[in-house]
């Protein structure tokens, strides 16, 4: 199964839709976005699940490579309409912990709003 990925900003966010799997052959493809994203200085970060079927353990290692730049900027990576088996993937690794899941695009942007 491929990746696609796409990226828009809505104010100060950056909106990273993902449709596919992230898993260990599409990962590096995910990894790569979000370090240029980072490094472009984009710091408050959405990432749109409604697409994404699948996301393995190696694609939360992706997430928490970049986790602390993004935080030592004052940004944050939060994340919206995960389908139920992604949510469980997150949830029982902990990861509901890490980050905070919305369940639309407008609950997460409203989100970075109000800081």
């Amino acid at each position: 199964m491929e990746l696609e990925i796409s990226k828009d900003r809505k104010g100060n966010v950056s909106v990273l839709r993902v449709k596919g799997a992230i898993n260990a052959h599409t990962v590096s493809d995910f990894e790569s976005h979000l370090e240029e994203m980072a490094k472009g200085g984009e710091f408050n970060i959405l990432i749109d699940c409604k697409d994404l079927d699948y996301i393995s353990s190696a694609g939360l290692g992706a997430l928490m490579g970049v986790i602390e730049r993004v935080k030592s900027n004052n940004g944050d990576i939060k994340l919206c309409n995960t389908s139920n088996n992604v949510y469980r993937v997150f949830d029982i690794l902990g990861f509901t912990e890490l980050f905070e899941i919305y369940d639309s695009i407008e609950k997460g942007l409203r989100a970075f709003e109000q800081g």
